[in-house]
């Protein structure tokens, strides 16, 4: 069912969340919820959510509708309760215990919506020695290994931004849990916790790098591998005019097309001869620091060489790939990534820009039958 003034659509259409604000993988998490269809309302609270940026500009937040609650007050956890019965999804990402201590735990959520799939983000887990700590991306990736694998052999490791831990360790593992979940609520009629925590999902992104190095095919130090710039082959270059192009020509045929191209086919050495990667890696640098990214990029063009140009955030909307396919959009004067993945049947996009702290009060309380959130507060 479409929601009242959104026109949602999407396959999670008809499905509401209800998102404790906090910052990170939580937002990023209800976004993409929100950006599948589902009608999310995000409870924020009086004064802001800390580290949040301009909330003009959060499109973490867009497609999303805000009601402001405070939990402390009296009243506070009986109007998100009021919200929760209505529910089908709550994501929170406070440390263990605290929405409880507010009165928002699972307990109280499902004695009044047992159906409820509450979705708990953290970094370190709901239990454990750390559980109780603060902690940010890095710190969880650096446990997990997946930051000391990431740079140079001879220098500290590189840090990916907060991509690896907060959002792909993150929002992506409690959005998979949360759809899991919910399946399972429709067929039995039972909700239940679905415990994401960074470091669980950090890890198991490096399943496959795992598994190689169990098998002797991966060695447990930065640069020194196939996948981690290791490899002459697999990684970036810098041209004549100081930028880069990434190179990733694995498989035999996308080699020799790559080597063909770049113009060393006659005097490589060969590729397979590990003892001799660093004078292949030298060769290789030399001839991009002959020419520019531009001409460089002009000579790969329509090749299977597997080399593409190393690109800004400012540039990336600009590609004519990703222009054609639409990955980027313009909303509300804010270019910014389109909603991800693509259905045949149920399309999405971006509806409305980000959710203003408490704008949408009086819909929600119309379009979910709350009432108790347009009284004042005690």
């Amino acid at each position: 069912m479409a929601v009242a003034g959104m026109a949602n659509s999407g396959p999670l259409a008809g499905v509401r969340v209800v998102e404790l604000a906090g910052i990170g993988p939580g937002p990023f998490a209800a976004m993409l919820l929100a950006d599948l269809g589902a009608d999310v309302v995000r409870v924020d609270r009086p004064g802001g959510a800390g580290l949040a940026i301009d909330p003009e500009y959060d499109i973490t937040n867009r497609n999303k509708r805000s009601v402001i609650i405070d939990l402390k007050a009296d009243d506070g956890p009986a109007r998100v309760l009021d919200l929760v019965a209505k529910a089908d999804v709550l994501i929170e990402g406070y440390r263990p215990g605290v929405a409880e201590r507010l009165g928002v735990g699972p307990d109280a959520c499902h004695a009044r919506n047992p159906r409820l799939v509450y979705g708990r983000m953290t970094g370190w887990g709901q239990e454990g020695p750390l559980a109780q700590r603060a902690g940010h991306d890095i710190a969880y990736i650096a446990l997990t290994g997946t930051l000391g694998m990431i740079g140079k052999p001879d220098e500290p490791p590189t840090v990916p931004a907060n991509l690896v831990g907060d959002f792909a360790g993150g929002s992506l593992y409690l959005v998979v849990g949360i759809l899991a979940a919910l399946h399972h609520a429709r067929d039995t009629g039972a909700g239940q916790v679905v415990d994401a925590a960074i470091v669980d999902g950090a890890s198991h992104l490096a399943a496959m790098i795992h598994g190689m190095l169990a098998a002797g095919g991966w060695q447990d130090r930065r640069g020194s591998n196939l996948l981690d710039g290791g490899c002459p082959f697999y990684g970036t270059y810098e041209t004549s005019d100081g930028q880069y192009m990434a190179v990733g020509a694995l498989e035999q045929q996308f080699y020799d097309e790559f080597i063909a191209l770049l113009g060393i086919d006659d005097t490589a050495p060969p590729r397979k001869d590990l003892a001799r990667w660093g004078e292949l890696r030298d060769a290789v640098a030399a001839r991009f620091k002959s020419r520019t990214r531009e001409e460089w990029t002009a000579v790969f063009e329509g090749s299977d060489a597997c080399v593409a140009p190393v690109l800004s955030l400012r540039e990336a909307p600009g590609h004519p790939h990703l222009a054609a396919r639409g990955t980027f959009t313009d909303h509300g004067g804010i270019t910014q990534p389109a909603p991800a993945p693509r259905f045949s049947a149920t399309p999405t996009a971006v509806r409305s820009g980000p959710a203003q702290p408490g704008a949408d009060t009086a819909g929600v309380a119309r379009d979910w039958d709350v009432p108790s959130l347009t009284k004042e507060e005690n």
